[in-house]
């Protein structure tokens, strides 16, 4: 009760603050990617390195669990894509580039033909890799705590053998880890919600000609809760499973029938050349160098630390989402899995629909960077829908596509925060139809809290705060991983069982007891 009284408290804040809420909020975003960016930068390079350094030695040979895996490989990977990634990646995979192009990227002019191939390919980083990387900080140790070691976790604390115990410091520990968790969880989803259904709303005024107001918005919501209620019910298995393959089918066509209606040379060949670009440019994007403004609130890597903090506080969501599924699973599948199908799949949403809004602008057809500038990214993607053929189909599949993703996120979401503050839940049970349904409630009224305030900023700035003391629990995480694994049976026996020379011929190592 005490989290859903902090939930209730935050979306009256937000309800009630307006434009005061949204200034103040822009000026915390200002201060921290000026002043420390670097500590959002330092650990998505530490958990990369760390986490791939785990997946290829013998550590990713662990089993998470006995038994085959629970899911297939397709089920599997779409509900981790689906849950991780609503609909923000349909909106923001068109206008992105069309922000990055206006500024200068790695020495190129703004504008200039390179700078259109550095735009197409920057969107990829913040969405590729290194950031799906990052839920692995919270999946493998949640994982191996709750199929190896058979421990209820019913919180992110759960997993930290180090905050164990009944020592007082240990107890404040984990009821400010616990906090922490919650408030990421409402910045993130909340964030993308609030920048969700305002595009979409103007996306249905198009189709229907009803006129965009706070109403429609509101009419959205009763109808997203419709679709949440039916999958609560189900759970995971009939329900939730069911809505991420629909997801993905449904995201996957729409994506096709771009490429195929769009420039489709053009686009297969711009992105052949961003990822030679992204691997030549890793590093110094990684380091935050994408521009040249130095220690001022630079515009990109504004844009990355907002995602870096919105990767951070899905990481505790995904993390227990994902280890609940990966009974059976190893942890080098698990890790390459959320790569294969979560990096690969939102760099392709890049590939395409941020190559068609490139190529729009560039070749003349449409100025989208002055309708996004002027008018904001709701009508920017409505113009970007409006250039394709069978203007109403397309954007009836694409209003589709959006409501598909955002049910699949929340439903999900308040599914595993139901998990997370149910207090008697066994390790095979559900959380109750009731505590679900309370936290979707939840969610939606935050989400209209952001509606309501709006602004994009609004959106960076509550991501960017909301992960910001997440990057310490990361820290912590990892360190919890290496202690755990590293004391794991399986790997203590091959490491006994190492095979050494001796005199010439080769023989087995015994370590002992």
């Amino acid at each position: 009760m005490p989290t859903v009284g902090l939930f209730l408290i935050m979306s009256l804040m937000l309800l009630m603050g307006g434009s005061g809420i949204q200034n103040l909020l822009s000026n915390m975003m200002d201060g921290i990617t000026s002043k420390l960016s670097w500590l959002y930068l330092s650990i998505y390079i530490i958990n990369l390195v760390f986490f791939l350094y785990i997946a290829f030695s013998r550590f990713g040979r662990i089993k998470l669990g006995k038994g085959k895996p629970m899911y297939s490989n397709f089920q599997w990977g779409s509900m981790v894509f689906a849950t991780a990634i609503d609909a923000s990646i349909l909106m923001l995979s068109m206008v992105d580039p069309l922000r990055y192009v206006k500024q200068p990227l790695f020495g190129a002019k703004a504008m200039s033909a390179q700078n259109y191939q550095n735009a197409h390919m920057l969107g990829q980083f913040d969405w590729g890799p290194m950031a799906w990387m990052m839920f692995a900080s919270a999946a493998v140790i949640i994982g191996y705590m709750m199929h190896v070691k058979h421990v209820r976790v019913a919180s992110l604390s759960d997993a930290m053998p180090m905050l164990q115990g009944d020592a007082w410091y240990k107890h404040i520990a984990r009821q400010v880890i616990n906090f922490l968790v919650v408030f990421g969880i409402m910045g993130g989803i909340g964030s993308g919600v609030g920048m969700e259904i305002p595009v979409l709303a103007r996306i249905i005024a198009n189709i229907t000609g009803i006129q965009d107001t706070i109403y429609l918005k509101l009419a959205m919501f009763a109808v997203l809760f419709a679709i949440f209620g039916l999958t609560m019910v189900k759970g995971i298995k009939g329900g939730i499973d069911k809505l991420s393959a629909a997801h993905i089918w449904t995201a996957i066509g729409f994506l096709v029938i771009v490429l195929l209606v769009g420039p489709t040379g053009t686009i297969i060949r711009a992105e052949g050349h961003s990822l030679v670009l992204l691997i030549a440019k890793f590093v110094p994007m990684s380091a935050g160098f994408a521009s040249g403004f130095g220690s001022s609130v630079d515009p990109v890597k504004s844009e990355t630390v907002f995602y870096w903090g919105w990767w951070l506080t899905y990481m505790p969501l995904m993390g227990l989402f994902i280890a609940r599924i990966s009974k059976g699973r190893t942890i080098r599948q698990v890790i390459f899995g959320m790569l294969g199908f979560g990096a690969l799949g939102c760099m392709a949403f890049y590939a395409i629909l941020g190559g068609y809004s490139l190529w729009l602008q560039q070749s003349g057809t449409v100025n989208l960077i002055h309708t996004l500038t002027t008018y904001g990214q709701a009508a920017t993607i409505a113009q970007v829908l409006s250039t394709l053929p069978f203007k109403y189909v397309m954007l009836v599949i694409y209003a589709l596509s959006c409501f598909i993703f955002l049910a699949t996120t929340i439903s999900s979401s308040a599914y595993i925060v139901s998990a997370f503050t149910s207090l008697k839940l066994r390790a095979t049970e559900q959380p109750s139809l009731f505590n679900r349904l309370v936290w979707m409630v939840i969610f939606m009224l935050f989400s209209f809290g952001i509606v309501f305030v709006g602004g994009f900023k609004t959106v960076q700035a509550i991501c960017s705060v909301a992960g910001f003391p997440l990057i310490f629990v990361s820290a912590l995480l990892i360190i919890s991983t290496w202690q755990l694994l590293s004391k794991d049976p399986s790997v203590a026996l091959a490491r006994a069982q190492k095979p050494i020379k001796v005199h010439g011929s080769i023989s087995f190592s015994r370590e002992r007891s």
